[in-house]
């Protein structure tokens, strides 16, 4: 679960991290008391969406104005201004898609008179199990981008959960980004408190882009952008209110309520299977025969009819999908409880694209006999070579 560059802010702020002071709007009307409120004599107004690269993004309506995402401003009514171009317009960055997000909040912040740029964030490795920092002197730039030109300008290490977080690590940080005199201190608590926020609230990532060294020689965070591990979120009831549904995918959000794993893609064929393993091996074979998958959706292992069918009705409203794919292997999963749904889910929304379906394990049989004495036009299919063939012909004419 993400949450916006504002309330990440506030997050920091309630645990020590310096930030500057800041509004968030919601309303173009009171974008103006807004602005009042903070000392100035420059503003920051930052549009809020759960995508990177804002500042660099453009508005689909030119009404927002050529500027990008982050704009300037040297007055409170030209802050107030630029929020109201903003509120309700569509950005465009390199990782909202060409279709991009329509900003429904703005972040207007003081200024900061900026001496340096550094990179920071805090993630969870895979590989190791434990927590990691990553810090840079690029800041203000994708660490992707620094990863592929500059290596050896990134510093990683993770923190030994046993013994915890420590001056060192503060203090290794800080030599590698070069800092000197105060802004060292305030390093070495700065990586104490973010690693404590890391731990507390059950954090997936946490990174600040940039945090800069003020004319002043002071550390801030400028930018923030928090993940969080969804699994946890029943211990973090205050982290689940700040959930942004606006922000993601309608269909994902509607697989979120029936515990569906569910992933939106640009392919063609939609795919109902259960269990990760065979929907991963599903998406491959359908590439095999020469298409592409429209999702990946694992309904587990113990699905109702009813979770069926909503799963069901979630591949159907995807306007891309040209055929279905259901590949089931029985487990705990019985196969007459996914025919029962799939002729549920299709009386319910109807079918307009041709469906396969391949059944294997406990009840096959029953499942089997269900779908043959619908009135359901289902293409059956022996094994999952069979089936990938069938959808891939049925959808390519």
């Amino acid at each position: 679960m993400n949450i916006h560059e504002y309330q990440a802010k506030k997050l920091l702020g309630e645990y020590g991290a310096p930030i500057s002071e800041g509004r968030a709007v919601l309303k173009a009307e009171d974008a103006k008391t807004a602005a009042g409120e903070l000392d100035g004599p420059i503003w920051v107004v930052k549009a809020q969406i759960h995508a990177g690269g804002r500042g660099k993004g453009h508005f689909l309506e030119p009404e927002a104005g050529e500027a990008g995402g982050v704009r300037i401003a040297k007055s409170v009514s030209e802050a107030a201004e630029e929020a109201q171009k903003m509120l309700g317009r569509t950005l465009v960055t390199h990782q909202s898609g060409p279709a991009g997000k329509v900003v429904n909040r703005v972040y207007i912040e003081d200024g900061a008179s900026i001496e340096r740029e550094l990179y920071l964030a805090l993630l969870v490795d895979r590989v190791t199990s434990r927590v990691s920092f990553v810090c840079s002197t690029e800041g203000g730039m994708d660490i992707e981008e620094v990863a592929a030109e500059s290596p050896e300008k990134i510093l990683s290490f993770s923190v030994d959960p046993a013994s915890g977080i420590s001056g060192f690590h503060g203090r290794r940080v800080a030599f590698a980004l070069g800092l000197e005199g105060k802004a060292v201190k305030q390093c070495v608590a700065l990586i104490n408190r973010l690693y404590k926020l890391f731990i507390e609230r059950d954090c997936e990532m946490l990174e600040i882009n940039p945090l800069i060294v003020t004319t002043g020689g002071d550390l801030v965070c400028l930018d923030a952008k928090m993940g969080f591990d969804g699994n946890a979120m029943y211990r973090q009831p205050e982290i689940l209110a700040l959930r942004d549904e606006t922000e993601e995918d309608p269909k994902e959000l509607a697989a979120s309520k029936f515990d569906l794993n569910y992933i939106s893609l640009d392919g063609e064929i939609g795919c109902m299977v259960n269990g990760a393993g065979l929907a991963m091996a599903t998406m491959d074979i359908i590439k095999l025969y020469g298409s592409s998958p429209a999702n990946f959706l694992d309904v587990g292992g113990g699905a109702t009819t009813e979770k069926v069918t909503e799963a069901f009705k979630i591949i159907t409203s995807d306007p891309n999908v040209k055929g279905i794919l259901v590949n089931i292997f029985g487990g705990i999963m019985r196969c007459d409880v996914i025919a029962e749904g799939v002729i549920a889910a299709v009386k319910e929304v109807g079918l307009k694209v041709p469906l396969v379906v391949r059944l294997e394990g406990t009840n096959v049989e029953k499942g089997k006999e269900i779908l043959n004495n619908s009135d359901v036009d289902v293409i059956a299919a022996d094994d999952l070579g069979d089936a990938a063939s069938k959808i891939v012909k049925a959808v390519q004419g």
